[in-house]
């Protein structure tokens, strides 16, 4: 597993903590720290043991509030370094 520390911006959460499997492929976890609790709760749990492909694909580019991004665009931000990280030690 290979896990990573991220900083988002420009939304609610000051820390975004993902891990990926060793390949990098698959989301061991996600905890926000910070933001709409229920909320990223809720995201973290349904993209638990998602492909990080798939998940990317899918919330890349959200936005709230006219921020340009969103707690869940910066998770796929968070993973895909991640999983970069992780096929780079692999």
């Amino acid at each position: 597993m290979y896990e990573l520390d991220f900083t988002p911006q420009r939304v609610c959460p000051r820390n975004i903590h993902v891990a990926v499997s060793d390949d990098g492929s698959t989301i061991e976890q996600v905890v926000f720290y910070g933001g709409c609790n229920g909320n990223t709760k809720a995201v973290a749990k349904l993209v638990q043991g998602k492909s990080v492909d798939e998940i990317v694909a899918l919330l890349e580019g959200n936005e709230c509030g006219g921020r340009g991004t969103s707690c869940a665009d910066q998770m796929t931000k968070a993973l895909r370094q991640a999983q970069e990280m992780a096929r780079a030690v692999a």
